[in-house]
């Protein structure tokens, strides 16, 4: 299947697998030990049913969706996936181009191959940042000055990752810890190399960079002067996760960012409410596309509660289980101001660049308009609980 063939994003997903060695892929689509958050993110949109009103007129339908004073084309942007460049070498940077070329923001990694400042040049209205603070409170500070200097619109700070978690595909296929990239996570389980070597196509790109870890291009200015790829890898992650980050922490980045701050990760009303409190712009509703806590809620169950906490204080995001146009919708009806999905562009950078990336956001919008004009929504800001349907039917008279 070529990519302008693909139908839904379960196409770019299976083309994706077909290309990437199975090392590779188990890395972008699992999740951690028993993996039951993987399903709990999925299924919780699955349990709503969107309720249609016809006789509407719904010859024009509007997507377009202001946040942070920014009209974006649609409701939704590309959250941050780290160690893109394995998959694609230059996905981060495909991944912002193909955001800016649709109005729509993309968050860059905190662990991405390419730097803030590409992303500023590529992406310069839509590019965000992700921070994963450091130890050294002079890099984490650094990165902040660096977001604001480059111009990006948001920084968004990740609080989820207090500690690593027991991603175990990854350790089953010995690419955890390894510190050599994926060659040599190859050479130590032979079977994997065998696997690997029926993906030609990836291969050949891999080797043709040079194979190994590709260069963490916001991380290399920290480490010592001609550090290579490996020795940057190495580096940040001894400074990786910073398990005392507090309050105190967010506090500081509010008063060094001078643009919209979003903390990504929150679960509880109460966190939201205090993020709100210190002066934050917004909130992404997110348990790490469940990578980091099995036992965590979805975060689609949650988002009402914190929606209804915080009012309009912040705006309020969500990621983590996107996988189609309805499943935004419902996001909106819960609450929600905008949706990120991030294994979802993946799939189209892993199966065909730019163009699959391009593919993966215009599937998510011809879905959103058609379905706006199935239930009789010609413009977004209709949407509410209204729009799903309940099983006391008294509740939606």
């Amino acid at each position: 299947m070529r990519i302008d063939q693909a139908v839904n994003i379960e196409d770019l997903h299976r083309m994706a697998k077909r290309r990437l060695p199975k090392i590779a892929f188990d890395f972008i689509e699992g999740g951690l030990e028993d993996e039951r958050g993987l399903e709990r993110n999925t299924s919780a949109f699955h349990k709503h049913q969107l309720l249609p009103r016809y006789l509407v007129d719904v010859s024009t339908r509007n997507q377009s969706t202001t946040l942070f004073g920014r009209t974006y084309a649609s409701p939704f942007g590309i959250s941050p996936t780290g160690g893109a460049g394995l998959f694609r070498r230059g996905a981060d940077l495909m991944l912002a181009e193909a955001a800016a070329e649709a109005n729509i923001p993309y968050i860059m990694s905190g662990a991405s191959n390419d730097s803030i400042e590409a992303a500023a040049k590529v992406a310069p209205r839509n590019a965000w940042y992700q921070l994963y603070a450091a130890n050294d409170p002079k890099v984490r500070e650094d990165m902040v000055r660096r977001t604001a200097d480059a111009g990006l619109e948001a920084l968004v700070l990740t609080v989820d990752v207090p500690v690593g978690s027991k991603r175990e595909r990854n350790i089953r296929n010995g690419f955890a810890n390894v510190r050599g990239g994926l060659l040599q996570a190859l050479s130590l389980k032979p079977s994997i190399l065998l696997e690997s070597l029926t993906h030609p196509g990836w291969i050949v790109e891999y080797l043709r960079h040079g194979g190994g870890t590709p260069m963490l291009q916001n991380w290399q200015p920290y480490a010592r002067n001609g550090a290579n790829a490996e020795a940057v890898y190495n580096f940040s992650r001894s400074l990786l996760p910073y398990n005392a980050q507090t309050w105190r922490d967010l506090e500081n980045y509010r008063r060094l960012f001078p643009r919209n701050l979003v903390v990504k990760g929150i679960m509880d009303p109460s966190d939201a409410l205090r993020a709100a409190e210190i002066g934050c712009d917004g909130i992404i509703v997110s348990n790490h596309g469940g990578r980091q806590l099995d036992q965590a809620p979805a975060s689609l169950d949650v988002l009402p509660a914190i929606a209804e906490a915080v009012g309009d204080r912040l705006s309020v995001m969500i990621d983590s289980g996107v996988r189609r146009g309805a499943d935004i919708l419902v996001a909106l009806c819960l609450g929600a101001r905008f949706c990120f999905m991030g294994r979802a562009t993946l799939y189209g950078a892993a199966a065909g660049g730019l163009p699959g990336v391009k593919k993966a956001i215009d599937i998510f919008r011809t879905e959103v308009d058609l379905v706006m004009g199935q239930i009789g929504c010609p413009s977004l800001d209709q949407l509410g609980p209204d729009f799903l349907w309940r099983e006391d039917r008294s509740r939606n008279l």
